[in-house]
């Protein structure tokens, strides 16, 4: 069993510590929000996350995970210290590593001997430097190895993705260093890639978010054009990924990207490019369609009901995916304003993402369900593909709406299905 405090009790901080813990460490998560350690505390978790409260719960009362928001608690006598703070994006696209250098200082001032430093953030290459530079200055007396080991989980499966990774990476100047962070993922019997140096790991996270996020605009542009030649782009992509060298995944054509990960990553990464005198055209390109998908929706709207103003329009989902509240950088907030600017009535509907959205959205009308969205509404638009809209009674949904529309920006019905039932379709890629 080893000791690991982890710095920061947000999505990824208090992911990695629940997870941590059910292999039988002992973990103490340090976060300087008052507020948000009471929470948990009180055995409640800040945010949806499937399965994570049970788990909170399961190995708090085990004891083997504890909260504090004091460093000098959290930091001596432990084997390792995670950081994984939010690194939001900066003025200029770039990351803002305000949080990581703030913790890092606070690690250095409580560490009582020699400590493993794990980044876990999504920093950019040169941020290991940073932080062993802190360490060193604000400590002299005992040494601290630093180690990037990015982490790669999807709101909504986080558990699932920590506890069965396609890979772990960890990359240190410190050979022994990063030995002793891949025995923490020992019981996972998971591929270890260890790069040699820490530069190379930073670079594997962003890399690998830029990736995803160029498949999808690349399926979205493929959209765009199979709608003005009358090909269907969901059966489009289907095809392509039966391909082996393609592969399905993040093939899906829809509203573009959002969350706390790719667009910030994206614009991380370009702007880390111009630093060093790259001109990144293909990350501008991606972010540039994905900035455009969003606004399909409501082209398409307009198109149907001739014109937005005074029209009622309901939002099927708020989150930017299922099984997650989470709002950044979410469809629907653009989506939204854009509707309320034209002079729209605004409706929505979420099963997870409600409360948030009242404070992002206070002109938005918030209904209980789905058929109190759709009753009177003159067009419903799918923003987030939640299970049970897929499952909704939609000849009651017809029945209820003033003008029977729905806009469907994530294909999740058959277009000839929806025709058959009266309504008024628009998917993506598939007119």
């Amino acid at each position: 069993m080893s000791r690991v405090a982890v710095i920061g009790a947000g999505y990824v901080g208090l992911t990695t510590a629940a997870c941590l813990a059910d292999l039988g460490n002992d973990v103490i998560v340090v976060d300087i929000n008052r507020e948000k350690i009471n929470q948990l505390l009180h055995n409640h978790v800040p945010f949806f996350e499937p399965g994570l409260s049970e788990l909170v719960e399961r190995n708090t009362k085990a004891g083997r995970l504890n909260f504090t928001t004091s460093y000098d608690e959290a930091v001596p006598g432990a084997e390792y210290a995670i950081i994984a703070v939010s690194t939001p994006e900066g003025e200029g696209g770039e990351a803002d590593l305000s949080f990581v250098e703030a913790a890092a200082g606070s690690i250095a001032d409580a560490m009582d001997g020699p400590l493993v430093v794990v980044n876990k953030s999504t920093v950019p290459p040169l941020t290991g430097d940073m932080v062993s530079k802190v360490l060193r200055s604000r400590n002299q007396k005992h040494s601290a190895e630093v180690v990037s080991n990015p982490e790669f989980l999807r709101e909504g499966s986080a558990i699932q993705d920590f506890m069965h990774p396609d890979r772990v990476v960890i990359g240190s100047h410190d050979r022994a260093a990063a030995d002793k962070v891949a025995k923490l993922y020992e019981p996972l019997d998971a591929p270890i890639l260890i790069t040699p140096n820490i530069y190379t790991a930073e670079m594997v996270k962003y890399a690998s978010n830029a990736f995803l996020a160029a498949r999808i605009s690349f399926i979205n542009e493929i959209a765009r054009i199979s709608e003005r030649v009358g090909a269907d782009a969901k059966l489009v992509a289907e095809g392509m990924g039966m391909d082996k060298r393609i592969g399905p995944s993040y093939l899906d054509v829809g509203l573009g990207y959002g969350g706390s990960c790719f667009p910030k990553d994206v614009k991380a990464l370009s702007a880390l490019a111009e630093r060093f005198d790259y001109h990144p055209e293909l990350l501008h390109a991606v972010m540039d369609i994905n900035r455009d998908q969003r606004m399909l929706v409501i082209d398409k709207l307009r198109e149907c009901l001739e014109g937005l103003n005074d029209r009622i329009v309901g939002l099927l989902g708020l989150a930017f995916k299922p099984n997650t509240d989470d709002l950044r950088e979410a469809p629907s907030i653009d989506i939204a304003r854009v509707l309320l600017a034209a002079g729209a009535h605004v409706r929505a509907y979420d099963p997870a993402a409600m409360d948030g959205a009242r404070v992002k959205l206070p002109e938005v009308e918030y209904t209980r369900d789905s058929y109190d969205l759709a009753d009177g509404a003159d067009a419903l638009v799918v923003v987030t593909e939640w299970n049970e809209f897929r499952r909704l009674d939609l000849g009651r949904v017809k029945a209820s709406m003033r003008r029977p529309v729905i806009v469907d920006g994530r294909n999740i019905y058959d277009p000839q299905v929806m025709r058959g039932l009266g309504f008024t379709y628009r998917g993506i890629g598939r007119d």
